[in-house]
């Protein structure tokens, strides 16, 4: 790209989206060995990129000043040594470390980078990755939901839990729906749930027992953590499966012990945890020797967009998206997440 410059949305030091994100002009980056150099087209926010402007939990820190965003869609435009068969090619793809992706040109892994053709329309294209991987991978690939079986999803509304709702129904699923409004039940009930539950007004614990006749549902799927931990064990039945795939109401124990075993033991069911890393075999070998961590081979997120485009395009799942934004409003739309004041998946346009 030589000495080109593009606009990015960085963070110099860490507050409120609106106080803090700063439009800065800054140099294209260059890909290294493996890496993919993205002209984006949409850049879909994540939760998780809110720890990158305000500087709580956060696995790697980035040194100041960076921008935020760690998802990324567009168009590879250069590519680093071994990845050059990508140039060309439309993409879903995941930032390097997690971080850069607001900004008009992106760096991303090839390992974590996946087909997206051009017969997907924007604004989908930019919302069918995170979502519905994550839904994938919690309820088909972890914890092997079957037609028939019964599933509790917990912010049903959002972007993973929307996706759920509509994986778990395609799957010939019951489904409970947990959310905060009216507003987001009525969505949860348009894309399928089967009874949904304002959990600011009821027991969802108590409802899930009484539709099942006391006996509970077979998964749950839980990107709150901390809040409805406890009464998501009382929901869940004999040899039921618990996807844990996030922590979104309190990030604070996310490194923290909070579980405590024998309450663990008395669900009689499997803890199933679920994390969107995809790499090379490699570095699937390396982590689990070095960290101990099992990770996902690329491989499998290949198959898995496949299965998601394919059902995208006989119409058995839709993205959903609660507002299109121009790129230079992107504070206000990060801070109205924040504020949990959105539904689906929010998509800036580039």
């Amino acid at each position: 790209m030589g000495d080109e410059t593009m606009r990015a949305w960085r963070v110099h030091t860490y507050g409120e989206p609106l106080e803090v994100l700063q439009l800065d002009e800054v140099e294209v980056p260059t890909p290294e060995a493996g890496e993919l150099l993205v002209k984006v087209e949409g850049i879909p926010l994540n939760l998780n990129d809110l720890e990158r402007i305000n500087g709580e939990n956060m696995m790697v820190r980035p040194e100041l000043p960076y921008s935020p965003g760690m998802e990324a869609m567009g168009r590879v435009v250069a590519a680093g040594e071994g990845a050059e068969d990508f140039v060309g090619r439309r993409v879903s793809a995941t930032t390097k470390m997690a971080y850069g992706g607001y900004a008009e040109y992106v760096i991303c892994p090839v390992v974590s980078a996946f087909d997206l053709p051009d017969d997907i329309p924007m604004p989908d294209a930019a919302a069918l990755f995170f979502p519905f991987h994550l839904a994938w991978l919690g309820l088909v690939d972890r914890a092997d939901l079957q037609a028939g079986e019964t599933v509790l999803i917990h912010a049903a509304a959002g972007g993973a839990g929307s996706a759920a709702v509509q994986i778990a129904k395609d799957r010939g699923a019951a489904v409970f729906a947990t959310a905060s409004s009216e507003e987001k039940l009525a969505l949860c009930r348009e894309l399928g749930a089967d009874v949904t539950i304002d959990y600011t007004t009821s027991d969802f614990a108590e409802v899930v027992l009484a539709e099942t006749g006391g006996k509970g549902v077979d998964v749950v799927f839980d990107n709150v953590g901390e809040s409805v931990w406890e009464d998501s064990l009382k929901s869940l039945a004999y040899n039921g499966r618990y996807a844990m795939m996030g922590f979104a109401s309190n990030k604070a124990v996310v490194d923290e012990p909070w579980i405590v075993p024998r309450r663990w033991a008395l669900t009689n069911a499997r803890l199933c945890g679920v994390m969107l890393n995809y790499q090379s075999p490699e570095a699937v070998g390396f982590l689990k020797t070095a960290m101990g961590w099992n990770v996902a081979p690329n491989e499998l997120g290949a198959r898995i967009q496949t299965e998601i485009l394919d059902r995208y395009r006989a119409g058995r799942v839709r993205a959903v998206i609660g507002e299109v934004v121009p790129f230079e409003e992107l504070p206000r739309a990060i801070a109205a997440m924040a504020d949990r004041a959105t539904v689906g998946r929010i998509i800036i346009t580039v």
